[in-house]
């Protein structure tokens, strides 16, 4: 009689089926954004780089500090050596005013110059870590020809 209506029970079988599929669409979007937050965790905060293996990202800073620290002491002592013909001591290269560093360290690390000739290294050592630390602290040294590298 009616060719246009629908049967009663089709109708809420259907309306059943669109709530049970916008819930699923839902569900499966936050999983879908969970697992993206958890790779981006993952791969940002636990693969985070460090500039020597077996050291801390949190001393990155402190290593390059270091490294340009022996660098800059280097410089001032092939400097001195190019105006004078001979190295000298930490302390005597700061007293000349050869090199503007008030102390001859930085976070734990000590700056010393090894003297032969002309020949020169600049050392920066840092005491041995605590037994059992994970973390340890690398030893640099600083050649005439401005190379720096690791040292025991």
């Amino acid at each position: 009689m009616f060719p246009r209506a629908r049967a009663p029970s089709s109708s809420l079988a259907t309306d059943t089926t669109q709530r049970e599929n916008s819930f699923m669409r839902s569900l499966v979007t936050i999983l879908l954004g969970a697992a993206l937050v958890f790779s981006i965790y993952h791969f940002y905060f636990k693969k985070m780089p460090t500039t020597d293996e077996g050291t801390a990202p949190t001393q990155a800073i402190s290593l390059i500090g270091v490294r340009e620290d022996l660098l800059l002491i280097a410089h001032a002592e092939n400097s001195y050596v190019a105006q004078n013909g001979h190295c000298v001591s930490m302390d005597e290269l700061i007293s000349s005013g050869a090199l503007a560093m008030s102390h001859p360290d930085r976070d734990g690390y000590t700056y010393s110059i090894q003297c032969s000739g002309s020949e020169f290294t600049v050392t920066g050592r840092h005491a041995a870590a605590a037994a059992g630390s994970p973390i340890r602290y690398p030893n640099f040294a600083t050649d005439q020809n401005m190379e720096t590298r690791e040292v025991n």
